[in-house]
């Protein structure tokens, strides 16, 4: 098989569990809790790196924003021979109690966006493979570390989540918006291949707090930053299980 066009890579290149954050920085953070690693390629909003966790052989791969681009990493890490994925992200709370800094497991994706209706009708469901769900749960409980377990939303206009969508989210039960589980639920069921997704909150739609608003101007409060720790090593003790 032919070098993917936009990740670059070929089979054999990759190990068989992919870490898949956003941002590109969060490959090289992921990579700072594990051993041995080294970077494969770096082409357009994907970077990746292969590296050991206890053990077992991981790659961390960004997906860049939103559900396009999710899909297209899918796509292409499926090519080459990648079984499971695991998004390790950040969220926005759509329920009061859900506060900066926590964690979320999801049991399901709200259909917001684009992307799976190319491939499949809106009422098939975005849910991720129960194995990789119960690993994510069960890493988190064995480190004592508390997790919101539930369904989330994932959208594609960032900047048009009016307080209508928000309310109905919040109505409708879903414990946190973002961009991208959707599309690697759908693509890795569609496939026979594993997914499941660890996002921590930046910010709350209900409380009105939006993704980076910080004093500093970075793009994540210094609680939520801290917090990414949390669920990374949560979802690389979820790999070890798998």
């Amino acid at each position: 098989m032919a070098k993917q066009p936009h990740l670059l890579v070929e089979p054999g290149d990759l190990h068989e569990i992919v870490l898949l954050p956003g941002d590109p920085d969060r490959v090289d953070r992921i990579a700072g809790h594990c051993e041995d690693g080294e970077l494969i390629t770096h082409n357009r909003e994907y970077k990746i790196i292969n590296a050991t966790y206890e053990g077992t052989p991981v790659t961390i791969c960004s997906t860049g924003v939103g559900c396009p681009s999710a899909a297209v990493a899918i796509e292409e890490l499926a090519n080459v021979g990648v079984e499971t994925f695991i998004r390790v992200g950040t969220i926005g709370g759509l329920q009061a109690d859900i506060e900066v800094g926590d964690v979320i497991v999801a049991t399901g994706a709200a259909k917001d966006e684009g992307t799976t209706r190319r491939y499949e009708a809106d009422t098939v469901p975005a849910v991720p493979d129960f194995d990789v769900l119960s690993s994510l749960v069960t890493a988190a409980e064995s480190r004592e570390e508390p997790v919101h377990v539930g369904p989330i939303a994932s959208d594609d206009a960032f900047y048009a989540e009016t307080d209508e969508y928000v309310d109905a989210w919040e109505a409708a039960g879903l414990l946190g918006v973002e961009m991208e589980a959707a599309a690697v639920f759908s693509l890795a069921r569609r496939k026979g291949l594993r997914a499941g997704a660890i996002c921590t909150v930046d910010g709350n739609l209900v409380a009105g707090a939006q993704k980076g608003e910080t004093e500093d101007d970075e793009e994540l409060p210094e609680k939520a930053k801290n917090n990414v720790a949390r669920a990374i090593d949560i979802a690389l003790d979820g790999a070890v299980s798998l």
